[in-house]
């Protein structure tokens, strides 16, 4: 099977995971208060899902979607939890400065995210990972390593440009249709976030 294949059958996975699995549970999770950011953990081995969660600050601001995420997976019984080198991370929203780390500390290889620092900023109206970055790490414009001897990180938007432009239109099209949702999500969260008491809101 081709490298091409390979990446276009991965892209279409985590499109499915999203739409299928992630975005439901962030409506819920919204609907209690909750910001946007959701993750999902899959096999290597044939793409099949481990699990998918949400953002859960409204009962620990550590519940972040990513760590949250982490939580339930280790919740799991031992015998039943695959090792996390044999398995696929993926983050809605490029990871903060403590999900990267909690991917890392995990043994995560790799991680995939839909939403860059800038979307979350620009179109989400939640600036904090850039901020902590620049203000505790001194990383401008969040510039960490992104392939370093832990992980590699990989942009879904980023994939789907690297694609034959005949293959681009389907899966923008997807992400349209996702970022059109997010947009509804992320104005329900800006307009009820004054009611809850999330430290960084």
């Amino acid at each position: 099977m081709s490298h091409g294949t390979l990446q276009t059958e991965l892209l279409d996975t985590l499109f499915s995971v999203l739409e299928n699995d992630v975005l439901p549970k962030t409506r819920s999770g919204v609907a209690a208060g909750n910001k946007v950011f959701g993750a999902a953990i899959l096999r290597k081995s044939d793409h099949a899902l481990v699990i998918a969660e949400t953002n859960n600050e409204m009962e620990n601001p550590l519940w972040h979607g990513e760590v949250h995420c982490l939580k339930r997976f280790y919740e799991m019984p031992a015998d039943q939890r695959p090792a996390t080198s044999d398995l696929i991370f993926l983050s809605t929203h490029e990871p903060c400065s403590m999900c990267l780390s909690a991917i890392t500390w995990a043994g995560f290889d790799n991680f995939y995210y839909f939403f860059s620092y800038e979307d979350s900023r620009d179109a989400f109206a939640i600036p904090h990972d850039l901020k902590i970055m620049q203000e505790v790490f001194t990383l401008k414009d969040g510039e960490y390593n992104k392939s370093n001897a832990f992980w590699d990180s990989h942009s879904m938007m980023g994939m789907i440009a690297e694609l034959p432009k005949d293959q681009q239109a389907a899966y923008l099209a997807r992400a349209q249709a996702i970022s059109d949702q997010y947009d509804q999500l992320s104005t329900e969260y800006q307009d009820t976030k004054s009611d809850n008491d999330i430290p960084l809101n």
